[in-house]
């Protein structure tokens, strides 16, 4: 398995109105900014980057707030806060430049956001991030689920419900992977994962008409696995935004960086060249 070495990265916890995050950076040049999708952290990204080191890049791996070794979410919040939390990180790395955004589901949704202002974002790259807001049948779900996420942690049920909605059966059955996965899970408290989960998935609203707002160069990648943003919704998302590309990755649902890091690595790497 390729994954990021520790001796190659530095870390940070930088202060924003979300709490401070938690940060690691690798490389050196165009920075970069890889925020992950909800539950889990910045380690999705470890089987990408190792891919991408050849570039002249600096990658910054962010753990959402609440989420991963970032401060605990104590305050309900929403991705429009998030997306203010990132500017707050940008500043507080002493970026001045527009970044490249790479963001998986809750990342993507962020980008959506910050992607309006270019003096923020050069590029946006959303991963499997639905532009709707969620169903109603997976809300209920969730309104079943959450008492005991917050009671007893990422046990049971819980577990059997996360993994399901981010990776397909065979990705649950690759212990690399999954082992990714699972401590990521295990980081955050039971409380600040619940917050998190009511901030950033209940108050998932719909972006459709936000994505003619969207003039920097944008690729949105969809699955052929993740039931609320099928190909067909991703191109249809791709169209509203006026320079956005649309690819389709297989043999994942939502977690393509882990999943499929070599395809990833791959679209990533066509899409940046022709910046």
């Amino acid at each position: 398995m390729v994954a990021i070495s520790p001796a190659d990265e530095q870390i940070s916890h930088i202060p924003t109105r979300l709490g401070a995050l938690h940060v690691r950076s690798v490389g050196s040049g165009y920075p970069t900014v890889l925020w992950h999708s909800m539950f889990i952290d910045s380690h999705t990204w470890d089987l990408v980057v190792p891919r991408l080191l050849d570039l002249d890049r600096q990658y910054f791996l962010v753990d959402g707030p609440g989420l991963g070794l970032s401060e605990p979410l104590r305050r309900p919040s929403d991705i429009a806060t998030a997306a203010e939390a990132a500017v707050d990180l940008l500043a507080g790395l002493g970026i001045d430049d527009p970044v490249d955004w790479v963001g998986n589901a809750f990342g993507g949704h962020v980008g959506f956001k910050l992607a309006r202002d270019p003096s923020v974002l050069r590029s946006l790259v959303a991963m499997s991030s639905p532009t709707d807001p969620i169903a109603d049948a997976l809300r209920r779900r969730i309104a079943v689920l959450r008492p005991l996420l917050r009671t007893f942690g990422v046990v049971g049920p819980v577990r059997a419900a996360i993994l399901d909605a981010l990776l397909t059966e065979a990705s649950q059955a690759d212990t690399d992977i999954l082992d990714i996965v699972l401590n990521g899970l295990g980081r955050p408290s039971r409380a600040s994962m619940s917050m998190a989960l009511e901030s950033f998935i209940l108050k998932r609203l719909d972006v459709n008409a936000e994505m003619a707002d969207i003039q920097i160069p944008s690729l949105f990648v969809a699955t052929d696995d993740r039931g609320d943003w099928i190909p067909a919704d991703a191109a249809r998302a791709a169209s509203l935004a006026p320079t956005a590309q649309l690819e389709m990755v297989a043999g994942s649902r939502t977690l393509i960086p882990l999943e499929q890091p070599e395809a990833a690595a791959s679209l990533l790497k066509g899409f940046w060249s022709g910046l």
